[in-house]
């Protein structure tokens, strides 16, 4: 049993991330920390830092952005409601991200059209285009 908690004393973001939940499996968070999309005190992370209770990162998932601090270090995935002993997301995360939400169901965020244009459309637009060069 004293080699179980010396496993999860080092664990490694990636794992810890799975762990936790964030992402599928391992392979999913390791990609994610080295595209960018992990950072910790505003730097972006490696796969094999090892994350500490109290250690603050923000996540990047699709087009929400969290910010969590790890409570608990754990090697092994089990299900949700344990996972998410694992870390506490920050209230000012949790209100940027419903606001987010908002958004997006309102059709604020990005530019709705209706679809591609048609011949005539692209005629018109090509004519424009040309006028100025």
């Amino acid at each position: 049993m004293a080699q179980k908690s010396e496993d999860d004393d080092k664990v490694r973001l990636d794992k810890w991330l799975w762990a936790a939940r964030f992402y599928k499996t391992r392979a999913l968070a390791k990609a994610a920390i080295e595209s960018g999309k992990v950072h910790c005190r505003g730097e972006r992370c490696k796969p094999g830092k090892e994350p500490r209770v109290g250690d603050e990162f923000v996540l990047r998932t699709g087009f929400d952005e969290r910010t969590v601090v790890v409570k608990a270090l754990s090697v092994v995935r089990r299900g949700a409601p344990e996972a998410q002993t694992l870390y506490e997301e920050t209230a000012d995360s949790i209100l940027r991200r419903q606001k987010a939400a908002e958004l997006r169901k309102a059709g604020a965020l990005g530019v709705t059209t209706e679809g591609r244009p048609t011949k005539k459309q692209r005629r018109q637009i090509h004519q424009l285009q040309g006028s100025h060069e």
